[in-house]
């Protein structure tokens, strides 16, 4: 059985720059995506298909392409749409019950450790499930004024991360209906859900931080650097 990795890099990132796609962003001696793709590429026998924008030739100046594990296609305007598009582009070459990990090519300091952990957690499982760590901090429900109206119970909350690991068949089946219904689920696993289904939460690291804002550069370039010394 193959493992698919399907990361999803077409986003323009307009919290982050203006000017500028995240993905491109330097991140200590190359850029987030370089360093996101090293991370996975530690894995063994996968398959990585990447999604970039059609208007982005940035790729292409990037040596890491060169690895016949990496395949790029083109994504669509929404991260949904990306992950539809490769999961068609692999349908004749992927059997059912191949796994899919959707990776978030923004979030390149995931532990290969936890990578490896997700697929042997849910080796048999039938559906699949995700990286998520335990909400730690105090979530507040407010109005539509900013007031505060409750404070959540946040022993059951869960901030999901990626990877997010699902049989190819369930993901492809999740996707077109939320294609055909004109619904843009916010990650695979909502997709499932929409199914009837309940993914496994498998903890992760509150390191593997998606970097959004300008100021995550630097943070998660930290993160990085103590990885190295930890390792």
């Amino acid at each position: 059985m193959k493992s698919w990795v399907i990361v999803p890099a077409a986003g323009a990132g307009k919290r982050f720059s203006l000017e500028a796609r995240k993905q491109y962003a330097k991140f200590l001696d190359m850029t987030v995506l370089e360093y996101t793709l090293k991370r996975l590429l530690a894995i063994d026998h996968i398959k990585i298909v990447v999604a970039v924008s059609p208007e982005d030739k940035a790729w292409r100046q990037l040596a890491i392409f060169k690895n016949t594990s990496i395949e790029v296609i083109f994504g669509g305007k929404e991260r949904a749409d990306s992950v539809l598009l490769a999961l068609e582009h692999i349908k004749d070459e992927a059997k059912m019950n191949d796994w899919v990990l959707v990776h978030d090519g923004v979030r390149p300091c995931v532990k290969v450790a936890d990578i490896i952990n997700l697929m042997d957690q849910l080796s048999s499982h039938a559906i699949g499930g995700i990286l998520a760590v335990p909400v730690v901090a105090t979530i507040k429900r407010a109005t539509s004024k900013a007031e505060i109206k409750a404070t959540e119970d946040r022993s059951r909350l869960w901030e999901a991360q990626t990877p997010q690991m699902f049989r190819f068949s369930l993901l492809l089946e999740g996707l077109r209906q939320a294609s055909r219904a004109n619904w843009q689920p916010t990650d695979e696993s909502a997709a499932i859900e929409n199914l009837g289904h309940m993914p496994r939460i498998i903890e992760g690291s509150h390191d593997n931080i998606k970097i959004t804002r300008r100021e995550d550069i630097v943070i998660a370039e930290a993160i990085a650097l103590c990885q190295q010394e930890w390792s």
